[in-house]
């Protein structure tokens, strides 16, 4: 059931693309809808960019979230629009939100991708094929963005998922926690 809030929501001026739980496109919807009542399947993407101490760069989520406000997450997440690869996505994410720019990191991939469903409070919920990114930050300048982004923080990778209950209290999104838990790239 949305509300008058929900309706004036700048997601609900948005579309996300629905697929199936093999990632193959079932067409727009929404944003709103996706994340909200039982919700709706649809794409996006985690992206983990390391420094060459093998840390990862975490971003803590803004206040003014809907979903997961304030929760840290790995260093962006979003959904691609329509057309857009999930590269393409996750190189404007990056600059909108932390200033990273294509110059400052190599060999942006694909690592991973699954399937979740997690509900958040009464807010709504993700129901997500999730695609895990991957890269290098050679250069680690970083603006972020105030509106997107309330914190960031450097964490060595191996240390946080080999012991994430010494990371408890970072109240981590659920989506970055399954995407390390799945990682065996490291």
């Amino acid at each position: 059931m949305s509300t008058d809030a929900d309706e004036t929501h700048e997601n609900a001026e948005q579309d996300v693309i629905a697929v199936d739980s093999d990632d193959n496109e079932e067409g727009l919807v929404n944003r709103l809808d996706a994340h909200t009542g039982d919700g709706i399947r649809h794409r996006a993407f985690t992206a983990l960019l390391f420094d060459e101490d093998d840390r990862v760069l975490l971003a803590q989520r803004a206040a003014t979230k809907r979903l997961w406000d304030t929760h840290w997450d790995g260093t962006v997440a979003s959904h691609p629009v329509e057309g857009q690869t999930q590269v393409e996505a996750t190189e404007e994410r990056l600059e909108e939100e932390l200033g990273v720019t294509p110059d400052q990191y190599d060999d942006l991939r694909v690592t991973d991708r699954f399937e979740y469903k997690r509900y958040y409070e009464n807010a709504g919920l993700e129901w997500e094929v999730c695609a895990v990114l991957q890269a290098k930050l050679t250069d680690t300048s970083l603006d972020p963005n105030p509106e997107e982004v309330d914190g960031i923080m450097w964490v060595p990778y191996d240390r946080l998922r080999e012991h994430p209950e010494y990371y408890r209290q970072l109240r981590l999104c659920p989506w970055f926690e399954i995407a390390m838990r799945r990682d065996e790239e490291r």
